[in-house]
């Protein structure tokens, strides 16, 4: 191959590089939501409610309160055998992705080609829904987020509308096994698509509730710093 031709090959990669670099910083920096509301990054008390966002490399979840509010908004995971009353349980976590990735993936060991490239080309959604217990709020990838009474209960109907109802009317429960004894999978509304996936879900679900993020965060990272600028 010709220099010059190397160098035609090297300069549309560069371009191309930086036009994804741009985009991605614009969707970070573009606030969409409201912008100094009634939510701040930190510690709640008194009737605030604290949530938390938990991320990892690729994913992020919300975690909410294991309160009585939270307890009856989300009391139908007892039937599928979750035990929402048990006192050590201290929080409810809830994720929203793509049925084959998110089902056949509990943990990087389990990564296989057919679920990314379903989570490219398009998939069902699913919610995915955990009991958990103590979460440290100061730990790394953790990130608490105040919320008033009236704003976390726009959270919780947020996300409950994210739900797909099975014919009674209630979270249609997806016929597969979970990740261990405290989570199960249910039907949820919308089609997934890796660029506009669970961290794009995360962020609708914090606008929904005062939150502002930036305009387009497809991955963790980009949310992370979206909620550090914005709020």
């Amino acid at each position: 191959m010709s220099p010059r031709r190397l160098r035609a090959i090297f300069r549309r990669t560069a371009i191309g590089v930086a036009f994804v670099v741009l985009v991605l910083a614009l969707g970070t920096l573009i606030p969409r939501g409201e912008a100094g509301g009634d939510a701040d990054v930190g510690a709640g008390s008194g009737a605030q409610r604290t949530i938390l966002v938990l991320s990892n490399a690729i994913h992020t979840d919300i975690a909410l309160p294991l309160n009585a509010e939270t307890r009856a908004a989300f009391g139908f995971v007892a039937s599928a055998g979750l035990p929402i009353e048990r006192p050590d349980a201290e929080w409810l976590v809830l994720g929203w992705g793509g049925e084959t990735f998110y089902v056949r993936t509990p943990t990087w060991s389990d990564l296989e080609v057919m679920p990314v490239v379903q989570s490219v080309l398009g998939d069902r959604s699913v919610m995915h829904v955990e009991l958990a217990g103590r979460i440290d709020p100061a730990a790394p990838h953790v990130t608490p987020l105040v919320l008033s009474p009236e704003r976390y209960a726009d959270l919780v109907d947020a996300i409950m509308a994210s739900f797909e109802d099975d014919p009674s009317g209630a979270p249609a429960l997806l016929p597969v096994p979970g990740y261990g004894a405290f989570d199960r999978f249910y039907e949820a509304r919308g089609g997934f698509q890796v660029l506009f996936g669970c961290n794009t879900w995360t962020g609708q679900m914090l606008r929904e509730a005062g939150i502002a993020t930036g305009l387009w965060t497809p991955l963790p990272f980009l949310l992370g710093a979206s909620l550090a600028i914005h709020n």
